[in-house]
């Protein structure tokens, strides 16, 4: 499957988000470095707490706010809310090939976003040090994308290449690593 073609599929952002949500994400958006910020987005996931714009938006906020632990809350909800959308379950450790193949004709800009969700929670596991949490995820996406189009693969060679230069204890590596 050829995760880099996009033709005749729907986008996670395509889905009607609620006027009073999508107001809300806008201010949350003007009010950045502001406390009412937060509020904001807490609001519009309140509002539709179900809807991926939401689920990006209050993703991206705490990312940049560099609060990784709710950045991993925010992606596993993702993961979930697209998963049950796509018939695959929950845990990404059990999705085969024959589920990816049938959850992309169910909808392929979803099957993306849940793979890229998933490689978004990898990269943040390796900033917050928990580097074979980071690899084991990063290894199931490998395998499932074969071609590499998600990087997953790349990733894991630099993971490899830094450990292997520098043959201390993951935990000891992880913040010059991750600072890269």
């Amino acid at each position: 499957m050829d995760l880099l073609d996009f033709s005749d599929c729907k986008l996670y952002f395509e889905d009607e988000l609620p006027a009073e949500a999508e107001r809300l994400i806008a201010q949350a958006a003007q009010d950045y470095g502001d406390p009412a910020a937060e509020l904001a987005l807490l609001r519009a996931h309140l509002l539709a707490p179900e809807h991926l714009t939401v689920l990006v938006s209050l993703y991206r906020y705490y990312f940049y706010q560099h609060r990784l632990d709710e950045v991993l809350i925010v992606a596993d909800h993702a993961k979930r809310v697209s998963a049950r959308h796509l018939g695959i379950p929950n845990d990404w450790r059990l999705i085969n090939e024959a589920q990816l193949g049938s959850a992309a004709t169910t909808s392929f800009g979803l099957l993306r976003f849940y793979l890229l969700a998933l490689k978004a929670e990898s990269v943040v596991l390796l900033r917050l040090g928990r580097i074979a949490e980071s690899r084991d995820r990063l290894t199931r996406l490998a395998t499932l994308d074969s071609r590499d189009h998600l990087g997953a693969a790349k990733l894991l060679e630099v993971i490899d290449e830094f450990q292997s230069e520098n043959p201390a204890p993951a935990e000891e590596l992880s913040p010059t690593l991750v600072a890269a």
